[in-house]
């Protein structure tokens, strides 16, 4: 339920605004509907466990798709054809990669006594993990 800001219908009306006539008014006027702020990192949290209950791919399949076919056109003169489930399967691999990769990173950065993923955590996974991993 969203907190009410009550207006104080006592107090003189301030320079910047304007005078409100509270006869003229109702009460739908005069109680404005304050959104909630979470406390920091409470938001991350929850997005952390809901990417973490769910199984869809985390990366649009258009922009991804588009992505492949662009690196695939630097390693050959002809026009590649893609089917539907080899650029899926491709990003299924690639996101699983990913996850495994930052879930590393933040290993590293734990260890650090850090909160914050930076680029010498996920170099350091990397070059743990040795050459092919």
């Amino acid at each position: 339920m969203a907190r009410a800001l009550t207006v104080n219908r006592n107090s003189k009306p301030s320079k910047k605004e304007p005078a409100n006539n509270d006869e003229n008014m109702d009460t739908s006027q005069l109680v404005k509907t304050k959104k909630k702020r979470y406390r920091p990192g409470v938001k991350a949290l929850h997005e952390i466990r809901r990417y973490q209950n769910s199984t869809e791919l985390l990366i649009r399949k258009l922009p991804f798709a588009r992505l492949v076919k662009e690196i695939a056109e630097r390693f050959t003169k002809e026009q590649l054809r893609w089917t539907l489930t080899a650029i899926e399967a491709l990003q299924c691999a690639t996101e699983a990669y990913l996850v495994s990769i930052f879930e590393d990173a933040n290993l590293c950065t734990i260890h650090a006594k850090r909160v914050t993923v930076m680029v010498r955590d996920i170099q350091l996974a990397r070059r743990i993990r040795g050459r092919f991993n």
